[in-house]
């Protein structure tokens, strides 16, 4: 492939953290203590999200279904994914926190009609076994540092040009990894240390007209 789009769900796609959120709504005395040691960097969010998730009753996950329900999507998505269909570009959605949560949020009917989960090429996020007590984390992607490799799956897709879109820690490793990045929030801070460098965006419109310009003369 020439180009591909590699996008995060939680804070990216929608507006307002949903994960963290549920996970400080469904786990609170765990999150209070955990979430401030994973943006640190001293617990891996493969350790810290899955003690956060494995500590939650298994009775509770259509509560957390219902939880994303209302939760707003950023502007500019379907814009976006108009604008990729018409350059024949795929856009993976890659998330760490739940497929169920990301799926909820996006089988919303679009402008169009058409649910947007069936306008992405592909999910990649965490499966969770509701079958015992507790939820059980079950991930195809599992990485050493994370419970969904996002770099495992950009492998998968290889390009002259990877584009990595996100917000936040789980999209680092991603983002050192692409081509091109959009970051914004917590994400240019980690990348400012790194010296890697990005183009800051507020909605999906900036990241449909960024693209659109540097492809013009490609």
């Amino acid at each position: 492939m020439k180009r591909v789009v590699f996008c995060d769900f939680d804070g990216t796609i929608t507006a307002v953290e949903t994960f963290a959120g549920m996970l400080k709504d469904f786990a609170p005395q765990l999150s209070a203590q955990l979430m401030p040691e994973i943006y640190a960097m001293r617990l891996t969010l493969r350790e810290g999200v899955r003690q956060m998730l494995e500590s939650i009753p298994a009775t509770r996950y259509p509560e957390i279904l219902a939880y994303v329900e209302s939760k707003p999507t950023r502007p500019g998505l379907e814009e976006l994914l108009d604008f990729l269909d018409s350059q024949g570009i795929p856009f993976i959605v890659v998330s760490g926190g739940l497929r169920g949560m990301v799926e909820a949020v996006l089988s919303r009917a679009g402008k169009h009609g058409q649910s947007l989960v069936d306008r992405v090429t592909a999910i990649y996020a965490v499966d969770v076994d509701t079958g015992g007590e507790f939820l059980q984390v079950i991930s195809e992607f599992e990485g050493d540092s994370e419970l969904v490799s996002k770099v495992e799956v950009m492998a998968r897709y290889p390009a002259d040009e990877q584009i990595a879109i996100g917000d936040s820690l789980t999209d680092l490793n991603m983002a050192l990894t692409a081509s091109v990045v959009f970051a914004r929030d917590r994400l240019t801070e980690y990348l400012d240390e790194r010296h890697k460098p990005y183009i800051p965006w507020n909605d999906f419109f900036d990241v449909r007209q960024q693209l659109s310009e540097r492809w013009q003369d490609s």
